[in-house]
């Protein structure tokens, strides 16, 4: 099976920024994917399947992320992680 990598960049919405709750959805996300999935901020790479690794991050309102996945099932993960940090993760 060949390996496929994607990437899309995202703008965090939500007001209040990836804190506990909507860092716990993009794992839970991320976790339904075979693909390796890192979430980018900067210089920061870090699994998107690692809570810790997301909360670490500290990416508030406006923050430019960069999903790249490398995998079977890359693209519709980077398409999934994509639409869910450019929501506002169900919060006003």
């Amino acid at each position: 099976m060949s390996e496929l990598k994607q990437t899309r960049a995202a703008v965090v919405k939500n007001p209040n920024g990836l804190h506990a709750r909507p860092a716990d959805l993009l794992v839970k996300l991320a976790m339904k994917f075979s693909s390796n999935i890192v979430i980018v901020k900067g210089f920061e790479r870090v699994d998107a399947k690692s809570i810790l690794g997301i909360l670490t991050l500290a990416a508030t309102e406006g923050t430019e992320l960069s999903i790249e996945a490398e995998g079977a099932d890359a693209t519709a993960a980077v398409d999934a992680l994509a639409e869910l940090v450019s929501s506002t993760f169900g919060e006003e």
